[in-house]
């Protein structure tokens, strides 16, 4: 524990995770005094998919891969890790004003049939997370988060299987939200773009920033006598 507090005091750009908490507890407030919805998301693709509560499993995957992945890159690759943090918190705060403007909830759900472990597990979940603040998805938001930094990160720049994983377990968890009806084809292509959108602002205000940087001594021109 002595190690972990001494590595906390070098490295402390690792407290900007601290954020979670702040945004957990809006989420959880907006979740209790949410007004009924204004929009009600609904596509017709959504019919076609059937309701099936064995993708409750890679649905529930998202709550090891994500903290999973925000550790790793927070004890190996600061700038990756800050990146990540700005991109899915960023995205995540946008989605509760979208939230609070904009209520928004499903008319998917309908009677679990099924009395397997898988079925019981949804129908907690569903008991847990009400229908509504939905669009975008901030479940489908969040893992593209991790996607984008996998796929960009110099640590996995050759790994090929690393990718692959990476893009698997992103549509895995993605296409679960929609089986299980938890959400919309709206809200994961929304939660998609959002990713999209927070991953530009924060690649071209880093090159505004590398460009307005003064020159290093080494680049300054050498002044004869």
């Amino acid at each position: 524990m002595i190690r972990i507090f001494r590595w906390i005091q070098t490295h402390r750009y690792c407290l900007a995770g601290l954020y979670a908490i702040v945004f957990l507890f809006g989420f959880f407030f907006l979740e209790v005094i949410s007004p009924l919805p204004v929009i009600w998301v609904h596509c017709f693709v959504d019919d076609w998919i059937p309701f099936n509560e064995w993708f409750v499993i890679p649905y529930f995957l998202w709550y090891v891969w994500v903290p999973a992945f925000l550790i790793y890159f927070m004890v190996t690759d600061r700038d990756t890790y800050l990146k990540l943090i700005f991109i899915m918190f960023g995205g995540a705060t946008l989605c509760l004003f979208i939230y609070v403007l904009l209520p928004n909830g499903l008319d998917l759900r309908r009677p679990v049939l099924g009395r397997n472990v898988c079925a019981k597990i949804v129908e907690l979940l569903r008991w847990i997370d009400p229908p509504c603040n939905v669009c975008p998805s901030i479940h489908v938001s969040s893992t593209v988060a991790i996607l984008f930094a996998i796929l960009q990160s110099e640590r996995f720049r050759h790994s090929r299987r690393m990718k692959v994983a990476a893009w698997a377990v992103t549509l895995a968890i993605s296409v679960s939200t929609l089986f299980i009806k938890q959400h919309s084809v709206i809200d994961v292509v929304c939660g998609y773009l959002l990713t999209v959108g927070m991953d530009q602002i924060y690649q071209r205000w880093m090159a505004k920033r590398k460009k307005n940087r003064p020159e290093s001594v080494s680049e300054l021109p050498v002044r004869g006598k």
